[in-house]
């Protein structure tokens, strides 16, 4: 038996034929040869209330007449659950070829698989799977699979025409992620190779019409969804804090308001757990009067058990007679449209959300907190309306609403760094990338930073072809940059150590800092502090834990995210086969030679080099060749401000701010990138006057 709930999925590939039989559960599963057990029959009618249902057979007979479909349908249509598995049944005679359904988010791909395993009565990782990056959970006999968009678009490398798979089915497509605008222009393209290939492309949107012109005038699908009204309410003065303003609204709605769950659209993973603890502790502190709560977060980094307690059951009364509890979520834009919660009557919409944004001029990708599009808020106040007449409170202004606020969110690809999409598409054999059928194009500038890039890196040659070392970058699931390093780090001896750093790189962050016991973490922390940086404190975090055994206590006693470590060993044996595969050769430095953590270092900037920072005599940080002003970020370990510091990131907050830092030497720049500091095109600046002492005494040192 399979752990009941989740978001509400379809059918089985001839299962819903079975429907009407007996419900002893005593007809055989075609996917596992199995009777149905007496769960499947309690879901199946769940499904068959489901929007969606009512128009399956109209579905499987435009699939069969159809290569390619674009269908809209409300959030909570039942859409992302039931197409695939009506795939199945549209397309019997598939054999061996997958359904591959894709989606934008890590969450709902793990969570809605889990959830179709169930409606099909199938165990999770068989026949039912899911695919993200670093974890695959399919198998041999995976004929359903739910996936990112970057892992079908990283399977594409290997399966130009994507031989595996008889349909893909591109959900969310309305949310325009990088990778699902690169799916869009391969995919057309495979199309017209593979006439027995079918698309479907799910919306939740009504903008509809620019995808059907994209895919030739594909025919329309729509499914009606939000089932009762939703009231709208706005603020009458715009709000000075929106964090402690949804806070507010929260506790009076559970006050004031009859039963029913509260749902809260929040930016990121410390707000949300900021606004959980503040909420319970305002509720409690209201003492046994007021209905009990059961208060939630909701973000991708949350692991998978926590994240199905957003599914569990609202608390009951206190006592009889008394209101029943309720349930309220805080989330980030993941339940927009991704996931689908039953029970939530009120929403509260601050009006913000986490964008990346791209400034190719200096070089600069950064998450900004910025203000939703129109169609992102008539989606929020949607989720209300899902089981009951319900309330949305936006906490700005309806003429902000009106006049601020853009139509659509502005695609991905517009505010991106290319670097990796490039390298992707050169390895997808797409030379002419002016001419690739994006649906939108991206500026020429961005494009031109990206290829800048790849040749600096060594990735692509002064023609614009891909290298044997960009191909083999290209195979790693990391950015470019990272991806350099790691295949730099056999020159250096030092590969076991750069896999480490590069697997930490890749996870969250391993350093928990709990409010209450703030100064105990801190302490820890310093325990694993390195004097040349942020990279080497992430190696001696990950050689403590391997040495203690990977021990969850110990990571308990020392603050730091036990999930984050484990998930940083899974990452690190997978990159460690890709190594393999290349034939490159896993070693590592003697710990005692004085040149361990100096070869480290070197490794680092082999890939970074063309992010340091150089030390002004006034004290602050210049961005070499972009004289960008920044700080060293107060999260870094650094002590002292070296003259160099090579840097992963560039935040953009209250100032600009460089994180992840470590310190490296002068020599080092010439020695690695001597075609990057090049001083015949480097601007007028203290770094360059400095540079041009170490390339004279470098010169001296030859002759």
């Amino acid at each position: 038996m399979q752990a009941p709930g989740q978001k509400r999925k379809l059918d089985i590939g001839g299962a819903s034929s079975l429907a009407a039989q007996a419900p002893g559960g005593m007809a055989i599963n075609p996917y596992s040869g199995r009777p149905f057990t007496a769960r499947y029959w309690e879901i199946l009618q769940q499904r068959q209330r489901l929007p969606v249902w009512e128009q399956r057979l109209d579905f499987i007979d435009m699939v069969k007449k159809n290569q390619t479909i674009v269908l809209v349908g409300e959030t909570g249509s039942g859409k992302t659950t039931q197409i695939p598995s009506l795939m199945l049944e549209a397309l019997p005679n598939r054999g061996r070829k997958m359904i591959a359904c894709t989606q934008p988010r890590r969450v709902a791909a793990m969570s809605v698989s889990k959830r179709v395993s169930e409606e099909l009565d199938v165990e999770l990782g068989e026949e039912v799977g899911y695919n993200i990056r670093f974890e695959d959970m399919t198998g041999t006999k995976t004929i359903l699979k739910y996936m990112t968009d970057g892992m079908l678009l990283r399977e594409a490398m290997a399966d130009p025409t994507l031989e595996r798979y008889a349909a893909v089915i591109l959900d969310e497509a309305h949310e325009r992620t990088l990778s699902t605008d690169i799916l869009f222009g391969l995919i057309k393209e495979v199309l017209v190779q593979r006439p027995d290939l079918k698309l479907v492309v799910m919306s939740a949107t009504l903008d509809a019409g620019k995808f059907q012109t994209y895919f030739d005038s594909a025919p329309l699908m729509r499914v009606p969804g939000r089932l009762h009204p939703v009231e709208i309410f706005y603020t009458p003065e715009p709000e000075r804090d929106y964090l402690e303003a949804a806070i507010r609204t929260v506790v009076q709605v559970h006050l004031c308001e009859p039963t029913g769950d509260i749902l809260v659209f929040l930016t990121g993973e410390q707000e949300i757990e900021d606004a959980c603890r503040k909420t319970s502790q305002e509720i409690e502190g209201l003492g046994d009067k007021v209905p009990p709560v059961l208060v939630l977060p909701l973000y991708s980094t949350l692991p998978m058990d926590r994240q199905r307690q957003i599914f569990d059951q609202a608390p009951g009364p206190r006592k009889p007679g008394d209101p029943p509890g309720r349930k309220i979520i805080f989330s980030t834009n993941i339940a927009e449209t991704s996931l689908t919660i039953d029970g939530i009557v009120y929403v509260v919409d601050p009006g913000f959300a986490k964008q990346k944004v791209y400034n190719p001029r200096i070089r600069v990708e950064s998450l900004l907190v910025s203000p939703i599009s129109k169609a992102s808020a008539h989606q929020r106040a949607g989720r209300a309306g899902r089981t009951r007449p319900g309330k949305c409170f936006r906490l700005y202004t309806e003429k902000a609403f009106k006049g601020e606020l853009m139509e659509q969110t502005y695609p991905e690809i517009l505010r991106s760094n290319l670097g990796s999409v490039v390298l992707q598409l050169k390895k997808l054999g797409i030379e002419d990338l002016v001419h690739f059928d994006f649906m939108d194009p991206p500026a020429p500038e961005t494009l031109m930073r990206a290829l800048e890039l790849l040749n600096y890196l060594g990735a692509l040659d002064d023609d614009g072809n891909l290298t044997e070392l960009g191909s083999m970058m290209a195979e790693f699931p990391l950015d470019p940059q990272i991806a350099k390093m790691l295949l730099y780090s056999p020159q250096l001896g030092c590969s076991n150590e750069i896999l480490s750093v590069t697997a930490m790189l890749n996870t969250p962050n391993p350093f928990m800092r709990p409010r209450e016991n703030q100064r105990a973490a801190d302490e820890a922390k310093g325990r694993f502090n390195h004097v040349d940086g942020d990279h080497l404190t992430l190696l001696n975090v990950y050689h403590a834990y391997m040495n203690n055994q990977e021990s969850s206590s110990w990571c308990y006693e020392n603050f730091i995210n036990a999930r984050s470590m484990k998930s940083a060993t899974s990452v690190r044996a997978q990159l460690m086969r890709i190594m393999n595969r290349f034939g490159l050769e896993l070693k590592s430095p003697d710990f005692q030679s004085k040149d361990y953590y100096s070869n480290i270092r070197k490794c680092l900037l082999a890939g970074f080099f063309m992010q340091v920072a150089h030390l002004e005599r006034t004290g602050h940080y210049l961005t070499v060749k972009d004289n960008q002003v920044v700080a060293l970020h107060p999260s870094t370990v650094l002590q002292h401000k070296p003259e160099w510091c090579l840097y992963n990131e560039f935040v953009l907050t209250s100032k600009n701010y460089i994180r992840m830092c470590s310190d490296i030497k002068g020599d080092w720049l010439i020695e690695l990138a001597p075609h990057y500091y090049d001083l015949k095109n480097f601007p007028q600046c203290e770094a360059k006057r400095t540079l041009e002492r170490l390339y004279l005494k470098k010169s001296r040192a030859g002759s």
